[in-house]
């Protein structure tokens, strides 16, 4: 691979890297949102979809991690 290539590899790399870290930051304050609703809440819908964001997001950030080994090539 030529040194172009590996160029444009880092800088897509370093834009998963960021984006992984906001998705990061956005996991933890809807973790932290559930987690200050009532037990009532919790339980109701509106928790229920806070927590499936948060698993997605975790999901997410798992693709993310994995895709970040590109810039060792």
């Amino acid at each position: 691979m030529n040194k172009e290539r590996r160029k444009r590899i880092a800088e897509a790399a370093e834009l998963i890297s960021q984006a992984k870290d906001i998705l990061e930051e956005v996991r933890d304050e809807e973790q932290e949102s559930y987690e200050n609703l009532p037990e009532g809440l919790q339980n109701a819908e509106r928790g229920e979809q806070m927590q499936e964001n948060v698993d997605s997001l975790e999901e997410i950030i798992g693709y993310l991690e994995e895709a970040d080994g590109l810039g060792d090539m």
